[in-house]
């Protein structure tokens, strides 16, 4: 694109260079520079973002992005919204270090310059009379302004940085003027600098000071020759401080009107600020107090705001998932029977089909939500079109090894691998025929496949260490560069996409794991695995647990259905048993009667649980959580073939 435009500006040059259009020309050279699109090269954008950076203009710079937003990310797809903002978050940070490292320079050259300031000083003073010395001295304003100056400088440095004092300052906003005198942000920071700026302040503070010492002396000459009023006024103060305190005592609401009261009555009692110290101290005490007799409990991290429910399947669920955008879900059952539905601004089925073979994986194709990814039990993978409701192409990917156990999708769409393995000795399909107690039988052989979307061709096999082993869950970070994998052996795999290979392994479960996936900030995983633990491991080094949790069974599986005469069914997880919200400090799982939020501590050797979002009279067997749109929606899909979709309002703290 950036070439094309390039290539047609200059043979519109050639053709106005021959007609002869001189005028024309300088005009369009005129348009060409202002350009802020910069000919659509990229190149050219971030130099014209780092000119912003570098010369501090910070308004040029948020209008430069938002030009850009309108221009051009506002229609780019929903998977690259996370990314954008992600890019906006580090250009601000990045003009944020640039700015305060501009005030470390020059708070150390104004530390050599006072250095150097010194030693002059004291080699005059030592080579000259005593009479000029201090002539010279005394007159010279300007370096006891400079000095002062940076001593105030240093005090704040003292007292914990630059930047702690500035963001000290900004919490302090609304009781106080962040640029008094109306000063915009550039001059607010010459006046930290210490510019001209400051000196007109401290002047200005200095005349409030003796207009405030004025009135004071007027305030108090007054209060002498009313001496009478004064002793009113006290006499009613005494009896309003025994009226808020009769209200304070009778309840933490009556509390808070009468603490309004005093907020009133302060304004009156200005010459009295220690009487008012006194009582505000006592009215928190008394709050404190009456809060923890009447138990006020402290505040949910989610408000859930609705609670609906899908049931147009009849049987078991094995996946549940959202689509990137956040508007769709697509769900299989143990019958084969996909559905495809919205729940934005109502529950509505899209698509629904059923397959022939049974079905044991799916996928959403993440480049576009359109298409469905379907792994078979006879060794195929569909590529299913849900707006045309049809399947577009099957591929057959190993007759040995025909079960699909998973699948993922590259976050660019171009890519996704396959998890292939042998038939075991009892089918996971056969639940009435394991028992509830019993281990899963999946230690077979397998093998780990990437393919391309586009041509739906094998590119390569991964190899697996120590042996070929069945590989249960899979899951790509951001950017797809990295590859996570559990299988049946209980070994965690992190796979390097670039020179696709195994990059660590380590032993992770006794058993199989389950479920894995990237924490949010990509510096750790996390794995839910056969032995009923929930544990985080570092990537940076192979094998370093960070934390581990111990889940009950109902949150790990296998999962069992208890029905009438004996009946029993048992359903091995097949689908994400955990999802993460969108700062990943919670994180929802299953229960015997719907989702559980707990919140992640690393602290702490228990999880501690938050929410219990309810509403199944089934087991939960799948999870989700979508943090696409403004509010979070937890998916929670159980075995009698409920899917509940929960809308939460995230309370900032």
């Amino acid at each position: 694109m950036a070439a094309a435009a390039e290539r047609t500006d200059e043979l519109v040059r050639e053709y106005l260079l021959f007609r002869g259009f001189t005028a024309a020309l300088k005009q369009l050279d005129a348009e060409i520079k202002a350009d802020r699109e910069k000919g659509f090269r990229v190149d050219k954008i971030v130099d014209q973002l780092q000119q912003f950076v570098q010369s501090y203009d910070l308004a040029a710079l948020r209008d430069y992005w938002s030009y850009l937003d309108r221009r051009l990310f506002c229609r780019l797809e929903d998977v690259y919204r996370p990314t954008v903002n992600k890019l906006k978050t580090s250009l601000f940070r990045y003009y944020l270090v640039h700015t305060v490292q501009l005030f470390a320079l020059q708070a150390e050259s104004s530390r050599m310059k006072k250095e150097e300031v010194e030693v002059e000083q004291a080699v005059m003073h030592h080579k000259l009379p005593a009479y000029v010395a201090n002539m010279d001295r005394l007159g010279d304003s300007e370096l006891d302004m400079t000095c002062s100056q940076r001593g105030t400088a240093h005090s704040l440095q003292s007292r914990g940085g630059f930047l702690s004092s500035f963001l000290s300052q900004s919490k302090k906003s609304p009781s106080r003027p962040a640029h008094p005198s109306g000063a915009s942000p550039t001059q607010t920071s010459s006046m930290l600098l210490g510019k001209k700026e400051s000196t007109n302040h401290q002047s200005a503070k200095g005349k409030e000071g003796a207009v405030s010492t004025k009135d004071g002396k007027s305030h108090f000459s007054g209060l002498a020759g009313e001496s009478s009023s004064l002793q009113q006024r006290q006499k009613r103060l005494q009896e309003h401080g025994k009226e808020r305190k009769e209200l304070l005592s009778k309840g933490t609401f009556q509390g808070q009107s009468a603490e309004k009261k005093t907020d009133i009555s302060t304004a009156e009692m200005e010459p009295c600020s220690e009487l008012h110290a006194e009582q505000t101290e006592t009215s928190a005490k008394m709050l404190a107090s009456n809060a923890e007799a009447v138990g006020v409990r402290q505040e949910q991290p989610f408000i859930v705001l609705s609670q609906e429910e899908y049931g147009e399947h009849h049987s078991s669920i094995m996946y549940c998932r959202v689509d990137c955008s956040g508007r769709r879900v697509a769900s299989l059952d143990v019958d084969g029977v996909i559905k495809v539905w919205s729940f934005n601004p109502i529950m509505q089925t899209k698509a629904s089909s059923i397959s022939k073979s049974p079905l044991l994986s799916l996928e959403w194709a993440t480049k576009r939500d359109r298409l469905l990814l379907l792994g078979s039990g006879v060794g195929t993978v569909r590529l299913y079109d849900t707006e045309a409701k049809k399947n577009l192409c099957e591929i057959s990917i190993d007759e040995d090894m025909p079960r699909i156990l998973s699948l993922a999708c590259s976050p660019s769409g171009a890519s996704f691998v396959c998890s292939a393995a042998a038939q075991s000795p009892i089918s996971h399909m056969d639940f009435s025929a394991v028992s509830s107690g019993g281990k899963s039988v999946n230690q077979v052989a397998g093998k780990l496949l990437l393919w391309d979307t586009k041509t739906m061709k094998q590119q390569l096999q991964f190899s697996l260490e120590p042996e070929p082993i069945a590989i249960n869950c899979t899951a790509f970070n951001h950017n797809g560069n990295l590859l996570v994998t559990g299988a049946a052996d209980g070994i965690v795999r992190l796979f390097d996409m670039q020179q696709h290979e195994c990059a660590m392994s380590w032993k992770a479960h006794d058993g199989e794991v389950y479920s894995v996936e990237f924490s949010c900030d990509e510096n750790t995983v996390y794995s839910i695995g056969e032995d009923g633990k929930f544990i985080q491991w570092n990537i940076h080094r192979s094998g370093l647990k960070v934390s581990e949790y111990h889940l009950p069974t109902e949150a790990t599986g296998p999962f069992v259905l208890s029905g009438y005469s004996g009946y029993k069914q048992v359903q091995f997880p097949r689908g994400r048993l955990f999802a993460f919200d969108s700062e990943g400090n919670y994180m929802l799982t299953c229960s015997s009667t719907g989702g559980v939020i707990f919140k992640l501590n690393g602290e702490e050797k228990v999880l501690e649980s938050c929410l219990s979002l309810g509403g199944h009279r089934a087991p939960v067997v799948t999870v989700d959580w979508s943090t696409a749109m403004d509010c979070g929606t937890c998916l929670t899909a159980s075995m009698d073939g409920k899917i509940k979709l929960t809308t939460l309002l995230a309370q900032k703290s």
